[in-house]
């Protein structure tokens, strides 16, 4: 071991024994025991709190303002957590909780975060009962495990080909964003998305191909979904036509322009007729690379670079459309779409790299003269595009995030056709059965179990909460009616439609999503649990 990674300085006794000189320990904070998990569970706490209010369809909106002055308004899970400025360790933790739920299934986010706020609650009554942590958390992993076993009893399988089960879990993810007056709408635009671009035989969907653009001005209702890529451009020069039918694309990453040498040089030019030659030279290097493009077959040349007038009034005159400056990102959804090659040198261009599509024209939008390229009937009509609209920058990016929970979720149904019924109804009816389980349990973990248990009420009471309805008379009404009619698709009727069955409700939720939201969240709790020394400097640590 080096001398430098000790942190203090080695001395010896009078005997000749080593000890260790320890610096800057009255600048240290220390916490241990029961009082570092106390201190977790107390950061842990709060940020599920502030989740809390989000949560289900009456979920409030939350409102984030950056250092910049970007203001953010969402009620998605994971994009307040993200936007959250957070200094705890263990709240940070809650945040990446948040996150692997985004990215693993895409939905949930909320949810994932309430859970683990209300087993950390439970975990701290265990604790002032004098029970050990380490218990605890075992007790918390058998509940969970007794937990999904309960789930995939719940499940119910639906035929993929059925479209309207899909669009109805469409509706229950977009049923608490801002998009909810025209649910049925984006439903219907996810569930197509998905479709065109998804892999029935794999059970796959490549995300990729599923482009989502936003533009302000219009209403959300305006939203709609292109067989085909829609670029934030328009044509180079005014003049070029606005709608081109049967195209054949050249999509050139090289400039238009003459060549360069790639090293450092210096061009002099001495007299009028020298530059008379360069100017000649010039064009007709242009005219040469207009006509290679032509000569392909091309009637559209799509550049990833720009080019000066000069290069613009030649295309026009030689009848060649052009669009420049198009990003990395969409030249290759263009070629994906078109199944075209991009192409690097203009040496390079031959009738077979080039992309194909029925129709490329350009739309335009009210009176800002703002335009767009869309580009149609594309040999590889996997490839879609959801144009989102709205009257406000924050309210296209909400209905953006608002789509991708949504994609995401028919996403999850096409991988794993088995759902649960929403609405607290799973989590009431685990909550009954784990609570049974406990009974049978002769050790200490039946504590646990039944801690697990009180915490899955969480979910339904801040499902009530939020709906204005009185939580805990609501709760323990669906609990005694599932008890009595053996019916576990009852749950909490936030929208107040006059039943409980959420069968009837149509509220449908992945089975994929639930069993994850469970695992994150106890695997999480058995984390926090487990750390019981802090040493951090004295005003570094805090929330």
């Amino acid at each position: 071991m080096k001398m430098s990674m000790i942190p203090g300085s080695l001395a010896f006794d009078e005997f000749g024994r080593p000890f260790l000189i320890i610096k800057d320990q009255e600048k240290q904070k220390r916490l241990t025991g029961n009082e570092a998990i106390k201190s977790h569970i107390l950061a842990g706490k709060a940020v599920a709190q502030v989740l809390r209010t989000s949560l289900g369809p009456k979920g409030l909106d939350k409102m984030m303002v950056s250092a910049d002055g970007d203001v953010t308004v969402t009620n998605d899970g994971a994009t307040i957590l993200k936007h959250m400025d957070v200094d705890h360790q263990i709240a940070k933790l809650m945040v990446e909780l948040s996150q692997s739920q985004d990215d693993e299934i895409g939905d949930g986010t909320t949810g994932v975060v309430v859970l683990a706020g209300a087993l950390l609650e439970q975990a701290e009554i265990l604790l002032d009962k004098g029970i050990h942590p380490i218990r605890i958390a075992d007790g918390f992993e058998l509940a969970a495990q007794s937990c999904i076993e309960r789930l995939k009893e719940l499940a119910v399988t639906f035929p993929i080909g059925d479209n309207s089960m899909l669009i109805k879990a469409a509706q229950t993810t977009l049923s608490s964003k801002i998009v909810s007056k025209c649910k049925q709408a984006m439903a219907e635009i996810a569930v197509q998305a998905v479709l065109a671009v998804a892999d029935l035989e794999t059970r796959d969907v490549n995300f990729e191909l599923i482009k989502v653009e936003g533009k302000v001005g219009g209403r959300i209702e305006d939203t709609m979904l292109v067989k085909g890529v829609i670029i934030d451009k328009d044509f180079s020069h005014p003049q070029m036509p606005k709608v081109l039918k049967d195209v054949r694309m050249a999509i050139l990453t090289c400039p238009f322009e003459p060549p360069k040498p790639k090293t450092k040089h210096k061009l002099d030019v001495s007299s009028v007729e020298d530059y008379k030659k360069l100017h000649k030279y010039e064009q007709d290097k242009f005219v040469e690379i207009v006509q290679r493009v032509k000569d392909a077959g091309a009637n559209l040349a799509i550049c990833q670079w720009g080019f000066d007038d000069e290069a613009n009034h030649l295309l026009l005159h030689h009848k060649l459309p052009a669009v420049r400056w198009v990003g990395g990102p969409e030249i290759e959804l263009i070629a994906m779409a078109t199944g075209g090659r991009i192409v690097p040198r203009f040496e390079e261009l031959t009738p077979e790299k080039l992309g194909k599509a029925g129709i490329v024209r350009e739309m335009t939008f009210g009176t800002t003269k703002d335009r767009m390229l869309v580009i149609e009937d594309c040999p590889n009509s996997k490839a879609v595009t959801i144009l989102v609209r709205g009257g406000s920058k924050m309210i296209v990016d909400e209905v953006k995030r608002s789509l991708h929970d949504a994609i995401c979720v028919v996403r999850n149904f096409i991988r794993d056709p088995k759902v649960v019924y929403g609405g607290g109804s799973t989590e009431i009816a685990n909550s009954l059965a784990i609570n049974l389980a406990a009974d049978k349990i002769s050790s200490l973990e039946q504590y646990a179990f039944r801690g697990f248990a009180d915490a899955l009420e969480s979910i339904p009471l801040a499902l009530a909460e939020n709906a204005g309805l009185p939580p805990i008379q609501t709760l323990t009404e669906v609990k005694a009616r599932q008890l009595t009619e053996k019916n576990p698709r009852l749950g909490i009727d936030c929208m107040g439609t006059g039943t409980a069955d959420m069968e009837a409700q149509h509220v449908l939720e992945p089975l994929h999503s639930k069993i994850q939201q469970i695992m994150l969240a106890t695997q999480l709790v058995k984390m926090i649990l487990k750390i019981d020394d802090i040493r951090s400097p004295v005003d570094g640590y805090g929330m």
